[in-house]
């Protein structure tokens, strides 16, 4: 834009008019912010200290005397922009502006001068961009930043586990792969038919809402590559904290592999409930409850198909009739061995039903004795709530943006991933230490950005105090109050 396209701008917008009354807008409302529940949010982040711990993996090659911004602070500003909803660096150039923004990261030289307080793009992406040509961070002219990667793995789980106050008596790690569409010739990408196109394939460990592992990899490999590392690893963590916790791992099919079952079996207080696919050996033996199954359905059909044959006359009629009938549902357990992929004789499930559709089977093969559970608690209590992980990945990719894998090397990806997991991480404990026991208890966190962090204010500046006046209309200023006064109730982690 010109210096005189600049020039020709109206100082005021007519709008028009409302019952006589002309509506003006200007420019002239001084410092007001759209995103004024950061500062709460920090205030969360200064007591947990989850974006220090974050800043702790990275090393710092710069020059001090030259620098503006510590890791720190570079960290901090990025997360605080993803968990707000700005998803690329560019959008780093407006966000330097932003009064709450520079409240929340402590940089109040606004208060002297409207000039640009934090990082711009460039900045920020000299944090965020790992050239592969790049072999010495110390020597290198602009990249001197440097992230350890097995330090962030830590520092994820170690979040995790002082999140509790008191070791669980059990706890569920669930695991599971997605996908990660990328249009470009990013390192490590390839066309994945399953997912119909070019992607990574990046492997997710959750325990309820709490992010343990976010590995990016390439889409041409098995789904279960590096599962058994990261569960070895991330359990040899818990392990050293909490020696007595019953740990049970969750998967679909693609995770019951021998090397992974046969090392839970192995561990003390380590048992696996995961899905596999069916076979003919498993059809046939589930046969006789597949009769059962059948005979309970036919026994609820005959009734209704009866009193509705004075109805309907047509069979497609009919047919429309059985689908409001349930379907019978029936389970087996047995025990069970492959032939070749298996060492050993395992237990495993079988769910039955049986509706209008015929037959449908599914699964589960477990560690957990028949004498502790059986197998219609098993399906429905321990496997079947590992779909809510689905949400956990949404929450990922569509709020907090994990699927902006746009850079050229693998490692700048996985960087970007991690950026948005302690994002995730962020909200996560805002959700359970701010909003527990509330209408919000279980929101996404598209719906805590959206009521509590995405607030309009104008900021005052005196001597003495930097006043944020929220909206009046602010809907949920109750719960706010709440989550202010578990956040001061935080004690100070040191």
């Amino acid at each position: 834009m010109t210096l005189s396209s600049i020039q020709r701008l109206p100082n005021e917008l007519n709008l028009g008019s409302i019952k006589g009354r002309k509506v003006i807008a200007d420019f002239n409302g001084g410092r007001i912010t759209s995103d004024a529940g950061i500062v709460l949010m920090a205030e969360l982040d200064k007591k947990l200290k989850i974006t220090a711990k974050f800043a702790k993996c990275f090393r710092d090659y710069r020059d001090s005397s030259y620098t503006n911004y510590s890791v720190h602070q570079l960290l901090a500003q990025r997360v605080y922009a993803i968990v707000l909803g700005y998803e690329d660096v560019n959008d780093h150039d407006k966000l330097r502006y932003d009064p709450a923004l520079a409240i929340a990261l402590g940089k109040l030289s606004f208060i002297k001068s409207n000039q640009r307080i934090l990082a711009g793009k460039s900045t920020i992406n000299r944090l965020e961009y790992c050239p592969e040509t790049i072999i010495n961070q110390e020597s290198s002219r602009y990249h001197k930043i440097e992230h350890n990667p097995k330090e962030i793995e830590k520092a994820l789980v170690e979040i995790f586990l002082s999140s509790y106050k008191k070791p669980p008596r059990e706890i569920v790690l669930d695991m599971d792969v997605t996908d990660d569409q990328v249009h470009g010739n990013q390192e490590g990408a390839f066309f994945n038919p399953y997912y119909h196109g070019g992607c990574y394939a990046p492997l997710y460990i959750f325990c309820g809402h709490h992010l343990l592992v976010a590995k990016l990899r390439s889409s041409n490999v098995d789904p279960a590559s590096g599962a058994l590392e990261q569960l070895q690893r991330i359990i040899g963590l818990i392990r050293e904290k909490w020696q007595d916790v019953h740990i049970i791992i969750r998967g679909d099919s693609a995770y019951s592999r021998e090397d992974i079952m046969a090392w839970c079996e192995a561990k003390k207080k380590v048992d696996y409930v995961l899905a596999m696919a069916t076979n003919n050996q498993l059809e046939l033996r589930a046969s006789d409850i597949i009769e059962k199954a059948k005979a309970d359905y036919e026994s609820r059909l005959k009734p209704v198909t009866k009193l509705m044959e004075t109805f309907f006359s047509t069979d497609e009629e009919l047919e429309e009739v059985k689908k409001l009938v349930p379907s019978a549902i029936w389970y087996r357990s047995l025990c069970y061995k492959t032939q070749k992929s298996w060492s050993r004789s395992r237990r495993v499930v079988t769910k039955v039903c049986y509706g209008s559709k015929g037959s449908q089977m599914r699964h589960i093969v477990t560690s957990l004795p028949a004498s502790s559970i059986p197998p219609s608690l098993l399906y429905a209590k321990k496997y079947c709530p590992r779909g809510e992980m689905e949400n956990r990945i949404k929450e990922q990719q569509l709020d907090l943006f994990a699927d902006r894998t746009s850079t050229q090397t693998m490692s700048s990806n996985q960087l970007r991933l991690w950026l948005s997991s302690m994002a995730y991480v962020l909200m996560q404990a805002f959700r359970q230490n701010c909003l527990s026991k509330t209408s919000f208890a279980k929101a996404t966190v598209g719906t805590i950005r959206l009521s509590f962090l995405k607030l309009g204010a104008r900021i005052t500046i005196s001597c003495r105090r930097i006043l944020i006046a929220i909206a009046t209309a602010c809907p949920y200023q109750d719960i706010l109050g709440i989550a202010y006064s578990r956040i001061q109730a935080i004690p100070d982690s040191g």
